[in-house]
């Protein structure tokens, strides 16, 4: 009888030791190592590598470089997310929280995909499920294939069988290979039934998506290698205490990576939303302080959103610093600018700040409308509704200059406000081209004595 060979793998990063060790040298984290039942594949297994060796090295100037044709989705959002369309023969990641909308998302992509045949596989749900949630949805498709199976030895048979336009995957996690004898979702599973799906994208010319897990602290779960396979990640993020939904690039090949795509979350599936601006901007004729709208860029799409603060005095000794959707250390750095530069005393006070519509920010020249909203908390005034901000805040007290400005104006302008206030210092913007007026503002004392 054959000796079991096993071996020790990196649940984090996907290491490989032959022996069991406490810290792993790769990626510094302790008791990540788990033991898995291996078997080496035989001399006349295919490669996972997706690309033929047959052929020696080629010049550079003889490789053609014409550009495929992309298959265009009726999804707008995800068109523009994976920068323009569908590549044949690319493998895309999707991950994303349980329960956030992954395989409602992908399953709407896939039966709303006209005259394009579509095998819908899935390791988790019953073809029952499937009906019901397509049913829910309300659109039907004659060439959308269900299959149930966890084998991708079954599954690439299904599918030179079928020889489907474009393929998905529910998901990654779930499959086995038989060429390894450890466990599904194991790091060497995950691997090999990724490196298998890869290999059959490459050599059909066939788009395969493939959707993900992540771990507690929002990381694809399985080894990095996985993400380093496929050509596309994209991560389906959004708060469960909103409707809204991110479809956010971590990774493209052939495309930007810092695009977004919003949805929104309704009974029926979900709705691209293609202006998301008058969304996140609540229509409160009330006039509150503490709220002011910023213009920021999510990749190459500009999005205003409201910035809610609240200032109050401690009523305990250490008072309290909270942000939802806003980085905390920017937080501490804008206040310390505030008492610095312009004297206000904020070491007594608490102080909130919340990104409306459960969005995570990190465009810099958000910090104008974070110190405007703070200020107008402070002394208890209202900015009015018809006002914007864009700019950043440096430590000296300055607004700087920030990136894409025309764009920020323009989407203000679209939306119907009548003030943006940007940095002095941006080149090449004239009042003359713009129906908006454009308050000019270089440091935050100045921006204190224009506002109030």
């Amino acid at each position: 009888m054959a000796k079991v060979k096993t071996r020790f793998y990196c649940q984090n990063c996907g290491a490989e030791s032959a022996k069991w060790v406490g810290k792993c040298p790769s990626c510094d984290e302790w008791n990540t190592y788990v033991e898995e039942v291996i078997q080496k594949p035989s001399s006349n297994k295919i490669s996972t590598t997706g690309l033929s060796t047959e052929h020696g090295p080629v010049n550079i100037t003889e490789v053609s470089s014409q550009e495929q044709p992309r298959l265009i989705s009726g999804d707008q959002e995800l068109n523009r997310v994976l920068g323009g369309g569908i590549v044949p023969g690319s493998i895309v990641l999707i991950g994303g929280e349980p329960g956030i909308g992954k395989s409602t998302l992908m399953l709407q992509i896939a039966i709303q995909l006209d005259g394009k045949k579509i095998a819908y596989v899935s390791g988790e749900e019953s073809e029952q499920q499937i009906k019901m949630r397509a049913d829910r949805i309300g659109v039907t498709n004659q060439d959308c294939f269900l299959l149930t199976e966890t084998s991708t030895d079954k599954i690439l048979k299904y599918f030179h069988k079928l020889k489907p336009d474009i393929c998905v995957v529910d998901s990654i996690q779930t499959l086995r290979s038989p060429f390894i004898e450890s466990t599904a979702g194991s790091v060497s599973q995950i691997r090999e039934c990724a490196s298998e799906m890869q290999r059959f994208a490459k050599e059909k010319n066939t788009p395969v998506f493939l959707i993900g897990h992540i771990t507690k602290d929002g990381s694809i779960a399985g080894p990095k290698i996985l993400e380093h396979i496929v050509d596309t990640v994209l991560q389906f993020e959004g708060d469960r205490h909103h409707t809204y939904r991110l479809l956010r690039t971590i990774k493209n090949r052939f495309g930007s990576a810092s695009e977004i795509g919003i949805y929104e979350m309704q009974q029926t599936g979900l709705r691209q939303v293609n202006n998301p601006s008058e969304l996140l901007i609540t229509q409160n004729e009330n006039k509150l302080s503490g709220i002011c709208i910023a213009a920021t860029m999510e990749g190459l799409r500009p999005l205003l959103i409201e910035t809610q603060a609240l200032v109050s005095k401690a009523v305990f000794g250490t008072p309290q610093r909270s942000t939802t959707g806003f980085d905390l250390r920017r937080l501490h750095m804008l206040l310390a600018v505030l008492e610095k530069r312009c004297g206000f005393r904020l070491a007594d006070k608490d102080i909130f700040i919340n990104i409306a519509g459960g969005l995570k920010v990190e465009d810099p020249a958000i910090d104008l409308a974070i110190i405007s909203s703070l200020l107008s908390s402070l002394e208890d005034s209202h900015i009015p509704t018809e006002t914007c901000f864009a700019g950043e805040v440096g430590l000296s007290g300055e607004v700087r200059t920030i990136n894409r400005i025309e764009q920020r104006i323009i989407e203000a302008q679209k939306l119907g406000f009548q003030k943006i206030f940007i940095s002095g210092n941006n080149k090449g913007i004239d009042q003359k081209n713009y129906d908006i007026e454009l308050c000019i503002v270089n440091t935050v004392v100045e921006l204190y004595n224009t506002l109030f």
